[in-house]
């Protein structure tokens, strides 16, 4: 195998897209963690997330997370890698961690619901998204 596919593979065993991570969060297989900081939060999350921004994993994840429970984390989006640091922190924890890849922004672009103070909605699907 050569060094290209071993990084690939390797790769994909830590990432999950965000319709990957939606199917795992609604069969209740992970929990899902936004890693922003609570202003991005208050603007809108994922229904269900966990709130628990990057700096505050070290102190808090085995409090609000069992050990051993599968996790998902997620920020902003591809610009962004605030999920990257936090699955690093769950992961150097013991935790078994993935990086929704895309992020919040992407779970947007696909349709999928978001909550906020004003309550659950979902916009449209972004016609440069592929969800199919």
């Amino acid at each position: 195998m050569s060094a290209a596919s071993e990084y690939f593979r390797s790769k994909l065993e830590f990432e999950i897209d965000v319709l990957g991570a939606y199917e795992q969060l609604t069969g209740g297989h992970c929990v899902l963690v936004d890693t922003r900081r609570h202003a991005s939060w208050e603007h809108g999350h994922v229904p269900g997330a966990l709130h628990l921004p990057t700096a505050l994993i070290p102190a808090q994840a085995h409090v609000l997370i069992p050990a051993g429970t599968p996790v998902v984390v997620y920020s902003w989006g591809p610009g962004c890698n605030g999920s990257t640091f936090a699955a690093l922190a769950l992961a150097e924890l013991g935790y078994p961690v993935k990086e929704m890849i895309g992020g919040i922004e992407y779970w947007i672009r696909n349709g999928l619901p978001l909550e906020s103070a004003a309550g659950v909605a979902s916009q449209s699907t972004d016609p440069l998204v592929t969800t199919d």
